[in-house]
C-alpha cells in the first residue's frame, strides 16, 4: 500500500501541476509545535511542486484563547469566514488539517456542496483532554469519529496510529510519513554547553503536561538536563526543577546548533502521534532515548541511531554513546520532497484537476 501511495504521490506532482489546493487548520503561529511546521513545510513543498497553496488559518479571524492552553486560538463565527474563502479559491481538492472551529467549518462547506474532502489525525487529542479534564477517552473518539467519517480519507502519520484508530472504529485511514528539513537540521556548528557537566541530555518541544517532561526531569542522570521550548508549563517547571537549563524557545539553526551540542535527546511522551523533533534530532546526529510507545517505534526502528525502552532511563543509558554518524544518515531517508508527493497522492482531487494539463 505504501509503495503505491507513494508512486500515486510523485503522479500526482508532476501531472497536476498548477492546480489549486486547500489547507484548513487551527493549529498555525503563533504556536511552535509538529503540527505547525508539517503543514507550512507541505505548503512549501506543494508549492515548489507547481500547486496553488491557499491556508485558512485562525490568523484570519477573531480568536479567543483555548482554555487551559492560551497559545491555541480558536476562531469565533468562523463558518461564514471559512466558506467565502473556500468560495473565492475554488480549491480543487480540500485538506481539513484539525478538528477545531475552521475544521468543522470547511467540513460543513464541503458537505453541503458534494465537496469530496481529506483529514489527518495529527494529535492524540482525547489523550490531551483527559490530561485537563475528566472527559471519558470513549466520549472524545466518538466525535473524533464521526468528524472523520466524512471524510474520503483520514491521513495518519504512521502505522501504529493507524492500528489504534482502526481499533476504536476509525477507517479509510492512510500514512502520512513526516520528514526532516536537513539543510536545518545537521550536525554543524554544534552548541558547546560550555560550563554545563557532561552528558548533556536534552528535550526539545512544547513545554506542556502532554508531553510528560517531568518524566525525563526526574531522572537522576550524570551531567547535565535541558529544557528548550515554550508552553504553558514552562515557570512552573522552572521553579520546580532549579537544577534543571530551561532555555525556551529556540528556532531554525538556532535551534539546530542546540541539538546539535547534545549528547542524548531525551523524549518522553507517550502520547504523540509521530515525534517530528525525533528526526530533528537524529538529523543533527543525536541519538534518541524514548519510552516503546506509538511514534518512537515507528520513526526509530534502527538500534544505531536510539533506544526505546518501557523504563525512560534503561532507554538513556543505551543511548549514549550510540553512532553519531549512524543518526545522521538515517535522518536523510526521510526527505520532505517524499512526503509531500504522498500527501499529495492521497488528496481527493476534482475530476476536472485530472484533466488538467
Amino acid at each position: 500500500m505504501a509503495a503505491r501511495a507513494q508512486s500515486r504521490g510523485r503522479d500526482c506532482c508532476s501531472s497536476l501541476s498548477g492546480v489549486r489546493i486547500a489547507i484548513v487548520t487551527d493549529a498555525w503561529h503563533p504556536q511552535v509545535n509538529g503540527v505547525v511546521r508539517t503543514l507550512e513545510t507541505t505548503g512549501r513543498y506543494l508549492e515548489r511542486a507547481g500547486y496553488t497553496v491557499r491556508f485558512i488559518t485562525p490568523a484570519e479571524f477573531r480568536t479567543v484563547p483555548c482554555p487551559t492552553y492560551p497559545e491555541i486560538r480558536l476562531a469565533l463565527w468562523a463558518r461564514g469566514g471559512v466558506a467565502a474563502r473556500l468560495a473565492e479559491f475554488d480549491p480543487d481538492a480540500v485538506h481539513i488539517a484539525t478538528e477545531g472551529p475552521l475544521g468543522h467549518a470547511a467540513r460543513a462547506w464541503c458537505r453541503a456542496g458534494g465537496r469530496r474532502f481529506t483529514t489527518s489525525f495529527h494529535t492524540q487529542f482525547p489523550e490531551y483532554i483527559r490530561l485537563r479534564a475528566p472527559v471519558p477517552l470513549a466520549l472524545s473518539y466518538a466525535w473524533l469519529r464521526r468528524f472523520h467519517a466524512a471524510a474520503e480519507r483520514t491521513l495518519v502519520p504512521t502505522p501504529s496510529q493507524r492500528e489504534r484508530l482502526a481499533a476504536r472504529g476509525f477507517d479509510h485511514l492512510r500514512i502520512w510519513q513526516r520528514g526532516v528539513d536537513t539543510s536545518v537540521f545537521h550536525p554543524g556548528d554544534p552548541v558547546d554547553y560550555a560550563g554545563l557537566p557532561r552528558p548533556v541530555y536534552l528535550y526539545m518541544g512544547r513545554v506542556a503536561v502532554e508531553k510528560n517532561i517531568e518524566a525525563f526531569l526526574a531522572l537522576d542522570l550524570p551531567g547535565s538536563q535541558v529544557v528548550i521550548g515554550a508552553g504553558p508549563d514552562l515557570e512552573r517547571l522552572r521553579e520546580k526543577w532549579p537544577r534543571v537549563q530551561f532555555l525556551g524557545a529556540r528556532f531554525g539553526r538556532e535551534l539546530a546548533r542546540h541539538v546539535a551540542g547534545a549528547d542524548v535527546f531525551v523524549f518522553p511522551s507517550r502520547t504523540d502521534t509521530f515525534g517530528l523533533v525525533l528526526l530533528e534530532a537524529l538529523a543533527c546526529g543525536v541519538p534518541v532515548a524514548a519510552y516503546r510507545v506509538t511514534g518512537p517505534v515507528d520513526v526509530i526502528t534502527d538500534a544505531r541511531v536510539g533506544a526505546l525502552d518501557d523504563n525512560l532511563g534503561r532507554a538513556v543509558a543505551r543511548a549514549r554513546g550510540l553512532d553519531r554518524d549512524a543518526c545522521v544518515a538515517y535522518a536523510q531517508g526521510y526527505a520532505w520532497e517524499h512526503a509531500t508527493a504522498v500527501f499529495a497522492g492521497h488528496l481527493a482531487f476534482r475530476e476536472r484537476a485530472h484533466s488538467a494539463g
